[in-house]
């Protein structure tokens, strides 16, 4: 993730419970949210996608 990126999620944020956000800046926020969370989503894919299971002979067989 990029440091940028979560820094202004958590700065509209903050100013989201203090004076309230602008339209555009609603906006933003959004983008920044489906950014964010699609990188994580991608994150837990490439993870489970490496997972291998071995059974006691031991083969080894991936996840799909």
């Amino acid at each position: 993730m990029e440091i940028a990126l979560i820094a202004r999620i958590n700065e509209l944020a903050k100013k989201k419970k203090t004076s309230g956000l602008t339209p555009e800046e609603l906006t933003e926020q959004k983008e920044l949210y489906k950014e964010y969370l699609g990188g994580i989503r991608q994150q837990l894919k490439a993870q489970l996608d490496n997972i291998e299971v071995v059974d006691e002979l031991p083969n080894k067989k991936k996840l799909s």
